[in-house]
């Protein structure tokens, strides 16, 4: 068993098979990697070399196609390196140079969760779970990160853990995380009005249960990244801040491929009623992140400029990674981490 390994300019992938279990082994991995997927049969196996990504890391299972036709989709049982995704678990080629971020190894107080909830005419029931530092009581005041796809930030890509470092060194002052849920992610995310009317009366309903100070930060990732940035600008003035990674911004020039989404016409109007906004009355500080090579980096690129020419203080970063939520755990810091101390007036 042997995990993936970089020689020179090319990755070269093993799978062990000397009494030949298998009739076929194929590659599942993002269409950002180049190179043919079907794995070659060698003497004790299979073997499979691609261009090495431009890439940190990459997350891919292998199709394993019995003699009778069957596949079977695995993580790569020579690979240890494994990550849980939105989508079940993945093996992890660790490219050199790849390194996790330093706020992992700290280990803070975990901090304390409550479920909220707001009901909604329209929408329905949003759950909300408000998470808070350790030693916070619900009547000390603190500014407000209100989180699309909390739940699943605070999982996968360890939101509460790196909340709790920041705050425990001092690097950001004790703050609320209001993590929505999810219930209707498709029809929610999509640039829905409705929803998005609900968030804010749902911000009321956090505020009334715990102290905030200041105005919120949204943050999102994918249609959740879309969500936080129509959020925060429909949002009457009450926002400071939109922190958004891998932002499904579309357009239909950029994003044609997507054009079979139920949803895109709704998110290509919205996206083009941002574009025909006035000036903003009162900028925003929007920090963006997406993958060099996702689909959604040229829309990104299109809705920064965009911003900017309305006037909003905007910063667009390019991640090593692609469109998974280890790789917006990966930006969480400084590119978050900076946003929150513009907005809150924290000494870095």
């Amino acid at each position: 068993m042997a995990a993936p390994s970089v020689v020179e300019r090319q990755l070269m992938f093993r799978v062990d098979d000397a009494d030949r279990t298998y009739a076929r082994v194929a590659l599942e991995c993002d269409d950002a990697v180049a190179g043919r997927r079907q794995f070659r049969r060698t003497s004790t196996g299979w073997a499979l070399t691609v261009p090495r990504p431009d890439l940190c890391r990459l997350e891919y299972r292998l199709l394993l196609t019995a003699p009778d036709g069957s596949v079977h989709v695995v993580c790569d049982p020579g690979n240890p390196e494994r990550v849980r995704t939105a989508f079940g678990e993945r093996s992890v080629a660790l490219l050199p140079g790849y390194r996790p971020p330093e706020w992992l190894r700290r280990e803070a107080p975990p901090g304390s969760t409550t479920v909220l909830g707001h009901l909604d005419q329209k929408v329905g029931f949003l759950p909300i779970d408000v998470w808070s530092p350790a030693g916070m009581a619900d009547d000390d005041p603190g500014p407000l990160l209100l989180v699309h796809d909390g739940p699943e930030y605070a999982d996968l890509a360890g939101l509460t853990a790196y909340a709790a470092t920041m705050v425990a060194d001092g690097v950001l002052p004790a703050f609320r995380l209001a993590l929505m849920r999810p219930v209707e992610r498709e029809e929610w995310y999509s640039a829905n009005p409705d929803y998005l009317s609900a968030e804010l009366d749902a911000l009321d309903s956090v505020a009334g249960t715990v102290a905030v100070r200041g105005d919120p930060v949204a943050m999102g990732a994918s249609l959740g990244g879309l969500s936080a940035l129509l959020l925060a600008l429909g949002g009457a003035s009450r926002f400071a801040g939109v922190f958004s990674q891998s932002g499904s911004f579309f357009e239909a020039e950029l994003d044609a491929q997507e054009s079979l989404y139920p949803h895109f016409g709704r998110i290509v109007y919205a996206v083009g009623a941002v574009s025909a906004s006035p000036p903003a009355a009162r900028p925003l500080a929007v920090a963006l992140t997406c993958g060099l090579h996702e689909e959604n980096y040229d829309n990104n690129r299109a809705m920064a400029a965009i911003l900017d020419r309305l006037g909003h203080r905007v910063g667009l970063t390019a991640a090593p990674d692609l469109h998974n939520y280890t790789a917006w755990r990966d930006s969480l810091h400084p590119g978050l981490t900076d946003l929150l101390q513009s907005v809150w007036s924290t000494p870095g």
